[in-house]
């Protein structure tokens, strides 16, 4: 059995990798209570009241352990994971994985030299139904070759909540790195691309002033050898919304096109995980409630059988790549 242990509970995506490899029959062996935001640890002693917590040291230390989950502060993620490779632990780590070139070639270093694996818990596509759900109907050629995305990750700012590090963009890799990492691995696992080029990117402070380093705005226009792609992320989601974002996808193909919404659907369907698929014979709404979270599974079966099915490490270096160039490059939009 798998038997897995978290270091760094600085963001809430904590909750989704153990929630996850639970439900593919992984073993939580503990976690380190060491956090910036205490409501985090309080939340995992609520709902984990016979998971012990460790100190990370004797956690990477431990060689029974399998795999170390991730959700630091982004900044601190590589460097833990470098650690954990090191520890000849495998690596389940929340987006993004890397803030810093440097740090993605110092994992890229370490995964060749030690041969573990290094995945990215992208959530917005692993951890959402109706995303699973597009991506075998586009296997199966519902809209034909795909030959754009567009991708919207609105998010709440939900400032009471907020640690420091939260507005520093040295500590979040900034808002492109941080967020439209979701969206770049979208536009590059739903249009079949290996790799892609920044066409053009902006980041912007609109709405906080009295943060002028703060970014509440970014969109990057994405191109491929087979495909062109489209995201922007905010902070602006209003507060009548009742959940922290209006996700969105559109995927269009030759033959027709898909939009999913995430996380509600504001004409007034319920619960969330919609998706509309419009082809040649059909015009349909699809309730993605109950299709299975596969990535969990296959990471599992890769941490067994040394293999990559869940995601390859190529396509998670590019995604950080991709992010990186995206977020460095980009015009400044609003306050300075």
């Amino acid at each position: 059995m798998l038997r897995f242990a978290v270091v760094g509970i600085d963001h809430g995506h904590t909750f989704d990798h153990v929630k996850g490899l639970l439900a593919s029959g992984a073993e939580f062996v503990g976690y380190c209570p060491q956090t910036s935001v205490p409501a985090l640890r309080e939340n995992f002693e609520k709902t984990y009241p016979e998971i012990p917590q460790i100190d990370r040291d004797t956690l990477f230390a431990d060689p029974s352990i399998d795999v170390i989950c991730i959700a630091a502060i982004p900044c601190d993620r590589a460097g833990l994971a470098v650690r954990a490779m090191r520890a000849g632990k495998d690596v389940m780590t929340d987006k993004p994985g890397a803030t810093t070139f440097a740090q993605l070639e110092e994992v890229k270093k370490t995964v060749a030299e030690t041969g573990r694996i290094f995945s990215i818990c992208f959530s917005e596509r692993h951890c959402v139904r109706s995303a699973v759900k597009a991506g075998k109907l586009i296997r199966d050629g519902a809209i034909g070759t795909v030959i754009q995305t567009i991708g919207m990750g609105p998010h709440r700012l939900q400032l009471p909540t907020r640690p420091e590090w939260f507005f520093d963009p040295e500590k979040f890799g900034g808002i492109i790195v941080d967020i439209a990492s979701h969206q770049v691995d979208q536009f590059l696992f739903y249009t079949g691309s290996a790799t892609g080029e920044v066409v053009a990117s902006s980041i912007g402070n609109f709405g906080m002033p009295e943060k002028p380093a703060f970014q509440d705005f970014g969109e990057v226009l994405l191109r491929s050898d087979r495909a062109s792609g489209y995201v922007r992320v905010d902070w602006f989601t209003p507060e009548a919304l009742p959940t922290w974002g209006d996700g969105r996808l559109t995927i269009l193909g030759t033959q027709g096109y898909i939009e999913l919404r995430k996380y509600i659907d504001i004409t007034g369907r319920p619960g969330k995980d919609h998706l509309f698929l419009v082809n040649g014979t059909e015009m349909t709404h699809i309730d993605c409630s109950s299709e299975k979270l596969d990535y969990f599974d296959a990471f599992a079966a890769d941490v067994r059988d040394r293999t990559q099915t869940a995601m390859s490490q190529e396509h998670v270096y590019e995604v950080c790549r991709l992010s990186l160039e995206a977020q460095s490059g980009a015009a400044r939009l609003g306050a300075r």
